[in-house]
């Protein structure tokens, strides 16, 4: 009878243990947080491949967040400090090496980027370790009125700005270009075209002899007195008004043109960047970044690089005047038939990013540096002093940053 008791007990005891043994109706899915910098007006586009993603991988969920531009960097900064930061961040190349270089970024190995431009992926070493993975970017073009070129009776454009300063000017309203040489770091952009670039070279002859240039066009209304003052918008303006020649603008400005100023958009050409002696080109771009600290890592990466493939990148093309980084999808634009000054824009862009002009490296407090070359430039404008004295003066003030 004991035998049969001990026997029910364990038969009893293995029921309940099946019952109340958990059951994983689902697999528990990982999520991903994946921040953007403010790219909420395309929320479809990238719904949409966030939705495909899932679909395909079912295991993985993402968390898409759209941040504010103004403060990507700060929410960054703070994320990165956690424990637990986003998996994937869309920033700068600035501020990720910045990153990379207090050890804050998972590394990325090269194979992962052979689908990209390799110019673009250059941009995002330190150490001669890769990471970031490029999102977009963009290459500004030179707008022509072709209106005032036969005005001015040139008989040939300018490649470089030095060609800009040898233009005579006209007795009329109009001038030949609008630089606006104390926003952001748009000086230091062209003088980084001429390799003036460092401590040393911002007082080197060649920059003294472009120093002058600038003062001469200055003073001899080649450039609007408020190239100082004014920023990038108000040249625009300037533009569509039918006052400047030239303008180095991004190519997402042209369709302003056209619903704003549309005479001037009927006589307006497209040619290359104005370059310096280096033949190279300006150029903007945002990557994507993974922390060392995220908690999904691989999982992350599998992402960026389907965000980034050829079908996803092409998409985005259609979207937004922006270039692709990978590199099928930017060949296809390559492909495409001219039927407009938009078109002939966004193709002169692209072949801009087979020659880009590397920044200006080991700058640590960038925008010290741009206050003091916004300071200079205004000194050696306004003022009447020598302009060996002045940059003497910036490549000290320089060399302490």
């Amino acid at each position: 009878m004991k035998k049969y008791v001990l026997i029910l007990i364990i038969i009893i005891l293995m029921v309940l243990s099946i019952i109340f043994i958990p059951v994983k109706h689902k697999e528990e899915k990982e999520t991903l947080v994946f921040w953007t910098l403010q790219l909420g007006t395309f929320d479809k586009y990238i719904n949409g491949i966030i939705e495909e993603y899932e679909k395909e991988n079912p295991g993985i969920k993402i968390k898409w967040v759209d941040v504010p531009y103004s403060e990507g960097e700060k929410r960054t900064l703070a994320s990165v400090l956690t424990d637990n930061p986003p998996d994937i961040i869309n920033l700068t190349p600035d501020f990720s090496m910045l990153l990379a270089q207090k050890n804050a970024l998972y590394e990325i190995d090269e194979k992962y980027l052979s689908q990209y431009t390799d110019g673009i992926c250059n941009l995002l070493k330190y150490n001669n370790k890769y990471f970031g993975i490029p999102f977009y970017a963009t290459s500004a073009v030179t707008l022509v009125n072709k209106q005032l070129v036969k005005e001015y009776n040139l008989n040939k454009l300018p490649i470089e700005y030095k060609d800009l300063f040898k233009i005579k000017k006209l007795n009329n309203s109009s001038y030949v270009t609008m630089i606006n040489l104390s926003e952001n770091d748009t000086l230091l952009k062209i003088l980084n075209k001429y390799n003036i670039n460092s401590p040393s070279s911002i007082n080197s002859p060649e920059s003294i002899s472009l120093f002058k240039e600038f003062k001469k066009a200055y003073d001899e209304g080649l450039i609007p007195k408020e190239s100082i003052t004014q920023n990038h918008r108000e040249a625009l303006e300037k533009y569509m008004s039918g006052q400047l020649m030239f303008l180095v603008t991004g190519s997402n400005f042209i369709n302003m043109i056209k619903e704003n100023a549309y005479n001037v958009y009927k006589t307006t050409d497209i040619i290359p960047q104005l370059t310096g002696d280096t033949g190279l080109y300006d150029y903007s771009l945002m990557n994507f970044i993974i922390p060392k600290k995220a908690q999904h890592k691989e999982a992350a990466l599998k992402f960026i690089l389907f965000f980034t493939n050829k079908a996803n990148q092409t998409e985005l093309t259609k979207l937004t005047t922006i270039l692709p980084a990978n590199k099928e999808a930017l060949d296809l634009i390559f492909n495409k038939s001219i039927t407009n000054i938009e078109d002939k824009a966004i193709i002169q862009s692209a072949k801009q990013l087979n020659k880009l002009q590397p920044p200006i490296s080991n700058v640590k407090n960038k925008k010290e540096l741009n206050t003091l070359s916004s300071n200079y430039i205004q000194e050696i404008l306004i003022k009447n002093g020598s302009v060996k004295d002045t940059l003497d003066k910036f490549s000290e003030d320089w060399s302490k940053l």
